[in-house]
């Protein structure tokens, strides 16, 4: 090593026995060449057990039947040290290496202009078959990144519990993402997910295979997160395949705006405009016409709520008590919601 050489057992003994004599310590360039040392092994994947056990042991086998002195313990000591330090430096910079990889292939997965080839290359190297169905979870919310604490907690007890080539946690437009392998495991994966996002409402896509799988499940999410929020769907874990009415609605948005505007169009003209009737239908359709129990969600007395349907009756010509009129109705009143035409409904004459 007075060549700063250590990789050999020759090099580390000559060294140990030169210190041993002279009672000095380890010069500053011994002491880099040995935190080298240690930032290769870590870079070849040995691990510092190892490393300090192979040094330790070649040490005894120069020191056997010697008296070893303080200052020679010293060295040895110092020289650990510096070659535990060179290691957990490269192990260090090796993480963050792979963490800006790990981020920078979810977020290639999670985008529709994604290059095929890099992709497929990239799941290799992280052990993620794509060739096998995922589902993407989104939780509501927005304005995080990979680096809040809640999300490196989310992280951290994710990935413990599920491992690196289980789930992948991801932050799309400032929301949080789960990509999970369809198959036995999915449930227990999203419904973690669910539980740690502290409430927030989480929506799963359908599984879908293939590169492009992973971008359709968590497109099909995101849009049914915003809709359910819009809709005010009960609820804090959804599936969008229970949701597939909201996009078959929206396909023709002309069509379902005709629709909305034909049908419940005339209810702006009711005392008070169409946002109590709208509501009134709403209730009565989740109480699945029951009237008792539609009234107590409105807080109405089933009088007040049987005045209400008749005037919706008298205004469209509809009656929910039929049946393809029910379904006229309840289809213009989820558009009406999908739409936020309320919003933009002309105050009543």
């Amino acid at each position: 090593m007075t060549s700063v050489g250590v990789e050999g057992d020759d090099a580390w003994g000559r060294v140990l026995v030169e210190v041993g004599r002279s009672g000095r310590r380890l010069r500053r360039e011994e002491l880099d060449a040995l935190r080298a040392y240690g930032d290769r092994a870590a870079e070849s994947g040995r691990g510092l057990a190892e490393l300090v056990d192979e040094r330790l042991a070649a040490a005894g086998a120069v020191w056997a039947g010697q008296t070893v002195d303080a200052s020679s313990m010293t060295a040895l000591r110092a020289a650990v040290a510096a070659i535990a330090d060179g290691h957990s430096r490269a192990y260090r910079e090796r993480l963050r290496r792979e963490e800006a990889g790990r981020r920078e292939f979810v977020a290639d997965l999670l985008s529709s202009r994604s290059d095929v080839g890099r992709l497929a290359e990239h799941a290799e190297r992280f052990g993620i078959n794509l060739a096998c169905s995922h589902v993407v979870a989104v939780a509501a919310g927005d304005g995080y990144d990979l680096d809040d604490p809640l999300v490196r907690a989310l992280e951290r007890q994710l990935l413990g519990r599920f491992g690196e080539q289980e789930v992948l946690l991801a932050v799309k437009h400032g929301r949080l993402v789960c990509v999970v392998p369809s198959g036995p495991g999915e449930d227990a994966a999203v419904k973690a997910f669910a539980e740690l996002t502290q409430g927030r409402r989480v929506v799963v896509g359908r599984p879908h295979s293939g590169p492009g799988g992973v971008v359709h499940s968590y497109e099909e999410a995101r849009s049914a997160l915003e809709q359910a929020d819009q809709l005010g769907v009960e609820g804090q874990l959804l599936h969008a395949a229970d949701l597939l009415v909201l996009p078959v609605l929206l396909r023709d948005r002309d069509a379902l705006e005709d629709l909305v505007r034909s049908v419940l169009g005339p209810l702006r003209n009711a005392r008070g405009g169409a946002g109590p009737l709208l509501e009134t239908l709403t209730a009565y359709a989740d109480s699945r016409y029951v009237s008792a129990e539609a009234a107590r969600r409105l807080g109405l007395s089933v009088r007040a709520l049987a005045y209400r349907v008749e005037r919706v009756v008298r205004l469209t010509g509809l009656d929910p008590d039929d049946a393809l009129q029910r379904y006229t109705l309840e289809t213009a009143v989820f558009g009406a919601r999908l739409l936020g035409w309320l919003d933009h409904a002309p105050p009543p004459a």
